[in-house]
């Protein structure tokens, strides 16, 4: 499908269940090279992502089999260190397999990685980690590569709380000699999901979910069994999806401690939200009220819902503000709102979002991400008709996010 086509000004309702975390599942798939045998990861969103995550498996040796949103991925026969290119091109994430790999194999050999052109995200973070536990790293035109004898604890300092070397250091250290220190670490969610799955296999870690993070590492791993937590991005989109809307919609399999910064921020806009038993209910809200925010490393409101908050804030009472600093490059939706009506301004990190009374149907693109669903969260209150292109970059982090506005009364249809 090429095309998301959105008939705007419709009403949602009903209830949306929330799949596994995108951002959670990708490492705990790279983790479960770190055994011999079978794990089991239920809760698999069946993304884009995903599928090119279990190549990179599957092309390094081990192999996964996905069924019923459980995904089983036997790493007995895992015998190649060396990435396939044209899967880590596609997806910044698979560069997760190489702390793996080091601990299983002694060596790793990756492709500069890509994925959304939405600034830089260095991988010199994990490299630092990897070279203090004992690796050699060379870096070429194409290729990274590493090579150890034994990695051995360290002491870490993060220069910037990185989630993705937090992650690759945590699973490298997990199979190290003596003890690694991780200092700055990032607090995500979903690293104390990666630390709970490497605990199930047999790994000793603490303080998962602070800023300083202690494994000791062990002689070897066993397979084990995991849910994957629920994706706290995609239940934040459809908050909004819902509040643009004036809707009420129920969202189930959500976690709410790790949506308080985006409530919190929804709740100054005005949105009302009830923390119910089994989820979270938005209801019909008045007027949308202008916020600041800021995005920062969590528990800091997430980068990753910027765009999509831009978009609701487009048809605010009043201006606006909202100030990047975790991505230099992460305001390219502002064009594309701009094409249906928004009235946003760029300076440095900062956008100014004034209020308009109406956006207005149109051809957009979603340039990354967060963008696309930005792109839907404007399109659904729009006067007529959205066309959204360069879908592909949606279905990386949304499972069947068409489908699930349908059966909520979305006029969406793909082409």
């Amino acid at each position: 499908m090429n095309h998301i086509i959105i008939e705007g000004g419709h009403r949602l309702s009903g209830t949306v269940h929330i799949s596994g975390a995108k951002n959670a599942v990708l490492p705990l798939i790279a983790a479960a090279l770190l055994p011999d045998g079978v794990s089991e990861i239920e809760e698999t969103p069946w993304l884009t992502d995903v599928c090119y995550m279990c190549d990179v498996l599957n092309y390094l040796g081990a192999q996964t089999h996905y069924e019923n949103g459980t995904l089983q991925i036997n790493s007995t026969g895992l015998t190649d260190c060396t990435a396939p290119f044209e899967e880590v091109q596609k997806m910044r994430a698979s560069f997760l397999v190489m702390g793996p790999l080091l601990a299983r194999l002694g060596a790793a050999r990756i492709p500069l990685p890509g994925g959304c052109a939405i600034g830089a995200r260095p991988i010199d973070l994990h490299l630092k980690g990897f070279e203090a536990m004992g690796a050699r790293v060379t870096i070429g035109q194409r290729y990274i590569e590493a090579q150890v004898n034994h990695l051995h604890g360290a002491r870490i300092y993060l220069d910037f709380p990185s989630v993705g070397a937090t992650e690759n250091i945590m699973m490298a250290a997990s199979l190290a000699e003596g003890t690694t220190i991780i200092e700055n670490a990032a607090k995500e969610p979903e690293i104390v999901d990666l630390a709970n799955f490497l605990g199930a296999m047999g790994a000793r870690i603490k303080g998962a979910g602070t800023d300083v993070v202690r494994i000791v590492g062990v002689g070897s791993l066993h397979p084990a069994r995991h849910t994957t937590i629920p994706d706290r991005i995609e239940a934040g989109s459809f908050m909004l999806m819902a509040a643009i809307t004036g809707s009420e919609l129920f969202l189930e399999n959500v976690i709410t401690s790790h949506l308080q910064p985006m409530i919190a921020k929804m709740n100054d806009a005005g949105v009302r939200i009830i923390d119910e038993i089994d989820g979270l209910r938005v209801l019909p809200s008045g007027p949308i009220m202008p916020v600041e925010i800021k995005t920062l490393p969590y528990p800091g409101f997430p980068t990753d819902m910027q765009a999509q908050f831009m978009a609701y804030l487009a048809l605010a009472a009043g201006s606006s503000t909202i100030r990047e600093t975790v991505f230099e490059n992460r305001f390219m939706h502002v064009a594309e709102l701009a094409k249906m009506g928004a009235d946003i301004t760029v300076k440095g990190h900062t956008a100014l979002i004034k209020g308009v009374p109406m956006l207005k149907g149109a051809y957009v693109e979603a340039t990354d991400l967060r963008a696309g669903a930005a792109m839907i969260v404007a399109a659904l209150a729009a006067e007529g008709e959205t066309v959204i292109g360069q879908v592909d970059h949606i279905y990386r982090g949304y499972e069947n996010i068409v489908g699930k506005l349908i059966d909520v009364g979305a006029k969406i249809r793909e082409e």
